[in-house]
């Protein structure tokens, strides 16, 4: 059966906005752990965005239960994905190097110094990546040292407890369970500060595939949900096989914890008839090049939903009077440089 798809704007003109509303970790309050890592000296090398873009580093969203062997897996990812737009603009400023020499001896101005300016922002966007990535992994290897420090406690906490009962033993026991606490404490502010380092998911609604199970005239609803993330709409199956819904993209920000959610329900009048749910992780969607979705929705698979997942870092700025990337000829060179997704 051929999809297509129709896209029907909210009435409300609303365009597409990024949900604040996400499970995290709140920031707590200053103390000393020890001589090896204060967490003073943690949180002063982190550097975090806005308290109103990111509502886990605020208070009450507080979650004590740090996962390091997830932390380790999705840091593993990002720095993966990471390195992987590092490559992609490295090649692409080896290129615009190259036609930068050749312009040079061509002696065409105009277009050298517009070339010299794309030159500098992929310079610039370079170096921002490459910090990007140092603040990842120094947050991950202080994350690990407090894992280790809280794993060293709560070992030499078990020890104490099957020795002998002391005025000692009991206040050592005391000092461990607090260094335990503290610990815990660091590891949550460390994964919040982590989110913020994720990016951003842009998820695409590509349709649903059911052949003989879609028919025209059926109305169903797809409920998106990653931690208190939400994305719900509805669509339409028409006489031409082709499928309205409400929107066409929803930006998502990751989440260590929680993996996407997905539910589809038909309805039917006033009844709305549950077709499945299914969970997906988002460990794999870390990488430069779009990633389609093919999930099945019911345990035969005889409705399938298709989406399609963008990973954004961080925006490159465009220049207000770049031009596409021309030949010794000043014809364009569309379709042959380096096309990145950002």
């Amino acid at each position: 059966m051929s999809v297509k798809l129709t896209f029907v704007s909210p009435g409300d003109g609303g365009g597409i906005s990024r949900s604040c509303s996400f499970t995290g970790f709140s920031t707590v309050q200053s103390r000393k752990l020890g001589k090896s890592l204060s967490r003073s000296s943690v949180r002063s090398r982190m550097s975090l965005k806005p308290p109103k873009a990111y509502n886990s580093l605020q208070k009450g969203a507080l979650i004590w239960d740090p996962k390091p062997l997830q932390v380790k897996k999705i840091f593993e990812a990002l720095k993966k994905g990471l390195n992987e737009y590092l490559q992609a603009h490295q090649a692409e400023l080896d290129y615009l190097s190259g036609r930068h020499r050749d312009t040079k001896r061509n002696s065409r101005l105009a277009f050298y110094y517009d070339l010299d300016k794309q030159i500098r922002s992929v310079e610039r966007y370079i170096r921002k990546l490459e910090f990007h990535i140092s603040k990842v992994e120094e947050l991950y290897e202080a994350y690990c040292i407090q894992c280790r420090l809280r794993d060293g406690a709560t070992n030499m906490k078990q020890a104490f407890s099957l020795s002998p009962s002391t005025k000692a033993s009991r206040e050592s026991l005391l000092e461990l369970y607090r260094n335990v606490q503290e610990c815990t404490e660091d590891m949550c502010f460390i994964e919040g500060a982590l989110e913020v380092h994720l990016g951003e998911f842009h998820v695409k609604m590509k349709g649903l595939v059911g052949f003989a199970r879609l028919c025209p005239g059926d109305q169903y609803e797809v409920f998106v949900r990653l931690g208190r993330q939400k994305w719900r709409l509805r669509g339409k199956i028409e006489t031409d096989d082709s499928q309205t819904w409400e929107e066409e993209e929803k930006i998502f920000i990751p989440n260590l914890h929680e993996k996407f959610e997905i539910k589809v329900t038909e309805l039917r009048g006033l009844a709305t008839i549950l077709v499945g749910v299914v969970t997906c992780d988002s460990i794999n969607f870390f990488t430069t090049k779009p990633q389609a979705i093919v999930v099945d929705i019911t345990e035969l698979g005889t409705i399938k939903l298709r989406l399609e997942v963008l990973w954004k870092v961080e925006s490159r700025p465009v220049l207000p009077h770049s031009q596409p990337w021309a030949g010794a000829d000043g014809g364009s060179r569309q379709g042959k440089g380096l096309k990145l997704l950002l």
